[in-house]
Order: structure tokens, then C-alpha cells, then sequence
């Protein structure tokens, strides 16, 4: 007798795919754009490398502290939510039952069979069904605020130390054109692989990433140039 394999969805990638995908997103275009800004103010090539650097860390930093904050947040609330459901249950069961029936009887199963499923979870395990089906929180999926912010400050360096990385690898006649080449090669890459993962559209999505990439280091150029020649 075959096994029945669970059925993988691209859906169950959302969150982290995202996280990994803006972290390294922002962190290449972050560094590049601090980069070719100072370049094209005429800095020295010592000057560049510490901007380079700052952005990178602060960036890196603020990414870590931010998914924190973020995610600690949404954490809190997924307890207070199982703190009351909790009392609840203790309180009312039958009526938790009955909610829970209800639950399922909105879903479209019979008055009778969601009565049964109501009763096999619970006695399963009450507040599990209901995190799950009344609150939408899954228990082996928790908010973890330090994996997260981890997570964030890692996909954020990877992204932002190739910039840093063609610069000092270049010619000196060719950093500019390294930082600009290696940034829009790295967003492309990254937007393919992230449209492969998700099942969107390729082209799309890289042409979305590599152009919004350009844009924003062509505006960080100019005013790297109009900054650096007024000279202040």
C-alpha cells in the first residue's frame, strides 16, 4: 500500500522566504547605495570603506533590533490571546465545546460530525484546537523574537558585504562600475530565487528588484555629487 506524502505548499514559505528575501534585498541595495553615494562625492577610498562598513553593521543592527521589537510584539499578543482561551476553557468548557462546534459547522461540516471533531480535539487537546481553529495561531509556529531578529541581521550582512566585497576587489578605475555591476547582479539573482520559491513569475520579478535597485543608487549617485561638490 502506497504512503500518502503531505502535500507541500508554496504558502507555507511566506514568512521566511520574505524575511531572507528583504533582509539580503536591503542590505545590498543599503550598502550600495552608501557607496557609490560617498564615491561620487570624491571620497578616498579609506573614507569609502568605513561608510561602507558603518552601513553595513548599522544596517545589519537595526534589522536585528527591529524584527525584535516586531516579532516580541506579536508574541506578546499570541499569549495573552492563549492566557484568556485558557481561563475560558477552565471556566466554560461545555461552552468552549460548543463554540468549537460552531467553528466547524461554519466551515460546512454537518451539525453531527462537527460535534464529533469538536469532541475528538478536545479531549485531544483542548486549547491546541482552539489556538488553532478559533485564534489562527498554530503552537509549534510560535513568534520567536531572537530567531527572527537573528535571522534578519544574517540575510541582511550576506546581502550587504558584496558591495563592500567587489569594491575592494576591483581596479581602482573600476570600483564604481563593481559596486553598481555586482549590487544589480545580486538582485537579480535574488529576486529569481525568490520568484522560484514563491512560484511567481521570473522576469518579473527580477526585473522589479534589479530596477528598483538602480533607482535608488542612481539617486544616492546624484546626491553623493551634488553634496561633495558644494564642499561644505
Amino acid at each position: 500500500m502506497e504512503s500518502v506524502g503531505r502535500e507541500r505548499h508554496r504558502g507555507e514559505r511566506t514568512g521566511w522566504l520574505r524575511a531572507s528575501v528583504l533582509g539580503a534585498d536591503d542590505g545590498i541595495v543599503s550598502v550600495a547605495c552608501v557607496a557609490i553615494g560617498v564615491i561620487a562625492a570624491g571620497a578616498s577610498t579609506k573614507t569609502v570603506l568605513t561608510a561602507g562598513t558603518a552601513a553595513l553593521v548599522a544596517g545589519a543592527m537595526s534589522m536585528a533590533a527591529g524584527e525584535y521589537v516586531s516579532v516580541s510584539s506579536q508574541r506578546d499578543t499570541e499569549r495573552s490571546d492563549l492566557a484568556q482561551e485558557r481561563r475560558e476553557l477552565e471556566a466554560d468548557p461545555e461552552g468552549e465545546l460548543r463554540e468549537l462546534t460552531e467553528i466547524y459547522v461554519g466551515r460546512g461540516l454537518s451539525s453531527k460530525l462537527a460535534q464529533q471533531v469538536a469532541q475528538a480535539l478536545t479531549a485531544s487537546d483542548s486549547l491546541a484546537a482552539h489556538a488553532r481553529d478559533e485564534l489562527g495561531h498554530d503552537l509549534d509556529t510560535m513568534a520567536r523574537p531572537i530567531q527572527a531578529a537573528l535571522s534578519s541581521a544574517a540575510s541582511f550582512t550576506a546581502g550587504g558585504v558584496l558591495p563592500i566585497l567587489a569594491f575592494v576587489v576591483a581596479p581602482t578605475s573600476l570600483r564604481s562600475l563593481a559596486v553598481i555591476v555586482s549590487a544589480l547582479l545580486a538582485l537579480i539573482v535574488l529576486g529569481l530565487a525568490g520568484a522560484r520559491a514563491g512560484g511567481a513569475p521570473l522576469l518579473r520579478a527580477a526585473f522589479r528588484v534589479g530596477v528598483g535597485g538602480a533607482f535608488a543608487m542612481a539617486v544616492t549617485a546624484g546626491i553623493g555629487h551634488v553634496v561633495g561638490g558644494v564642499g561644505i
